[in-house]
């Protein structure tokens, strides 16, 4: 392995790793990863260009949808050169540069993900607890203003960590357990003393994801609240069936995220298949299913979609 000249690393690259043990079939691999992509980077982008194109989804709700949709395409494209670099080309080097950047952007995008999730929630709150302030609360100047909030919000708490990472002397073994770089990985790694790092890591994990679920869960709380409240069980459905798509984007998000961070920081004796598996399952599957279930509960954009095919 090559060495760099600048003496803070000890190694040049960073050796990424796909499925252990499946190397000889990694061709066959890659067929349902580019059909995944495809189909995230299709679906996703679909509902863009129909929110974009039909002046009656520029409304709150699909405006945060096409945030999301946006958020998800920029962690597909984070991440396609390397794993389908791995699986299509046996490509397993990563500058430490890249990986720092690629790391960068996907805690980034993911942290921006937690928070249109949050105001998608604070979208149905509104909706459902407090209808008649709806039109003068989420207002159409308001809502990119707090799209924008999202994007500075994942930016300013990110930007550390890899910046952190590039202080350090990599001594120690340079074979990563993902086809990405992430960053309580890649720390690891560091002959230094990485405790600041850890807790920062930690504080960073627990001021974006952990505060947002909280507030979702609190927020959802309120409006099982309110529904309950509701006389008529019809109107207590159809207003309940308003938030279902939403929940679905919330488990798919959060479930293996939480899961990913927990075995990362304390699961020292967990199968290395339990993380790969997570760590594909919490950047892959939201992209593919969302547009899927968003399709299929929202009457209107269902109705869009419909009618763009047709013609």
């Amino acid at each position: 392995m090559s060495a760099v000249n600048d003496t803070k690393f000890q190694f040049a690259v960073f050796l990424l790793t796909g499925i252990p043990g499946q190397e000889d079939v990694r061709l066959w691999i890659s067929i349902p990863f580019c059909f995944m992509y495809l189909l995230s980077i299709v679906g996703n982008s679909v509902i863009l260009f129909i929110i974009k194109t039909d002046p009656s989804l520029h409304e709150p709700m699909y405006i945060f949808l096409s945030m999301l949709a946006i958020t998800e395409l920029g962690i597909l494209i984070t991440t396609i050169p390397t794993i389908l670099g791995i699986f299509l080309l046996n490509s397993r080097e990563i500058s430490l540069s890249a990986c720092f950047a690629q790391l960068f952007f996907i805690h980034s995008l993911q942290c921006i993900e937690s928070s249109v999730l949050l105001l998608m929630a604070f979208d149905r709150f509104i909706a459902i607890c407090n209808p008649l302030r709806y039109a003068s609360i989420l207002t159409l100047p308001r809502v990119p203003k707090m799209g924008l909030a999202c994007v500075l919000r994942g930016v300013a708490i990110i930007l550390p960590l890899p910046l952190f990472l590039y202080r350090f002397q990599y001594c120690r073994a340079n074979v990563l357990s993902h086809s990405y770089c992430l960053f309580q990985e890649v720390m690891k790694m560091a002959c230094s003393d990485i405790t600041v790092n850890s807790i920062y890591g930690l504080f960073a994990k627990l001021l974006t994801m952990g505060l947002d679920s909280l507030l979702i869960f609190l927020s959802y709380m309120m409006i099982l609240k309110t529904v309950l409240s509701v006389v008529s069980q019809a109107e207590c459905l159809r207003a309940l069936n308003t938030c279902v798509s939403h929940l679905c984007a919330v488990l798919l998000f959060y479930t293996p995220e939480i899961g990913l961070s927990v075995i990362h920081r304390f699961g020292k004796r967990s199968s290395p298949f339990l993380q790969i598996l997570l760590g594909y399952v919490s950047l892959l599957v939201p992209p593919l299913i969302n547009p899927i279930v968003y399709s299929l509960k929202s009457k209107h954009l269902r109705a869009r979609i419909i009618r763009v095919f047709i013609k």
